[in-house]
Order: structure tokens, then sequence, then C-alpha cells
């Protein structure tokens, strides 16, 4: 019986932030076939390195996994943001400076978990949902330095990726400006199930989901 994993953070964990609506899990296992199953592992606020806590949980039938993680990798450097700087240089050098530290983490988890040689699709982070047009704008630029590294892992590596910034494009996709709502989890509920039925996991080669 096929069992999929869900690995990460709140994208995945949602029940908080939902109320009485079906969170991604729920929506899940109501979308694939009847004799799959499906697990969440993942765990609202945690960060890249949380996640070998999770891989210790997998249950021994796991037979695919999906990882969406560095949302809150992204938000612990927010401050960057706000800091004083003397020239437009010294901005990138501090923004390539978290790009290689992101990199260096996100590309041991992921190594990590290859080595278990399950199925495996990985999620961008999706875009946030700020009221305020500058603050939303600056949002979007800062985590492109943060997508590029998911994105490139993916082709890297040959596994499928799913684009949470093509999936969730709604105001209404979010509970708040940066969680899923019910609608949104049901589009990323949509894009795992695609991936996991749509793509052919005993080839190595990326193929985009959303």
């Amino acid at each position: 019986m096929p069992h999929i994993v869900l690995l990460g953070d709140s994208i995945f964990d949602n029940a908080t932030y939902v109320g009485e609506d079906p969170d991604v899990i729920t929506q899940l296992r109501m979308k694939v076939p009847e004799n799959w199953n499906a697990s969440l592992k993942a765990i609202d606020g945690n960060k890249v390195d949380d996640v070998y806590a999770q891989l210790e949980q997998l249950p021994k039938d796991t037979t695919h996994l999906v990882l969406s993680i560095g949302g809150n990798d992204a938000l612990c450097c927010i401050g960057i943001l706000n800091e004083k700087v003397a020239s437009s240089a010294e901005v990138f050098i501090k923004l390539a400076n978290l790009r290689e530290d992101f990199e260096q983490q996100y590309q041991k988890l992921l190594q990590s978990i290859l080595s278990l040689k399950l199925p495996t699709a990985l999620c961008t982070i999706y875009n946030p949902n700020y009221p305020e047009s500058t603050y939303q704008r600056i949002g979007v630029t800062a985590l492109t330095i943060f997508n590029d590294v998911i994105i490139r892992q993916a082709f890297q590596n040959g596994i499928p990726l799913i684009d949470l910034r093509l999936t969730c494009n709604e105001a209404t996709d979010y509970a708040n400006p940066i969680e899923p709502s019910c609608a949104g989890g049901e589009k990323i509920v949509n894009a795992i199930v695609n991936a996991v039925l749509e793509h052919n996991f005993s080839k190595r080669y990326t193929q985009v989901f959303y």
C-alpha cells in the first residue's frame, strides 16, 4: 500500500490556521486513491535542521516523501531587511551569506533524505500575502534567494518540484500572510497528488508541478 509522508513546516501542518475546515493532511487523505495512506510528520515552526527529527519518526511502510521547508529559516533572517548599510554592495553580501548558509543546510538535509532511497518531491517556499504592497514586494524578492537553492537542488538531483508560488496565487489561498488556508491547502494537496501519481520516480529527472 503506497504511503505518502509530509515533512516540513506549517505549509503542511496548518490545522491551527483553518479552524474547523480540513487541514492539508485531512484533504490529502481524502484525495489519494482508496488503498493509499498519508501521514503528517511536518511540524508548524520547524526549520531545516528540525526535519532530521521528523525523519526518525517515519512509518516503516513509507513509500513517498514530500518536503516543504525553508519558510521559517527565511523568517529568522527577516531582521536583515531593517539593518542600515553603507552601500548596496553590503546588502548583496549579506544576502549572499544567507543563501550560502541555507544552501549548505538544505543540501545536507536533502542528501540524508535521498539516502533513504524513497521517491521524494520538493516544494518551493510560496510567496507571502502581505496587505502592504511595499512589504509584499520585499518579501517576494527576499525569498528568491531561498527558492533558488531549492530549485537548484531539485534539478541537480533529478527529483520533482512542486512550485508553491504558482500553486497559491490568490488571496483566498492564505489564512494569514504566511499560512495556507483550507482553499490553499486543497491546491497544495492537488499538486502533491499529481506529482506522486504522474511523475516517473524510476527515472532521474525534474518535473515541475503546481
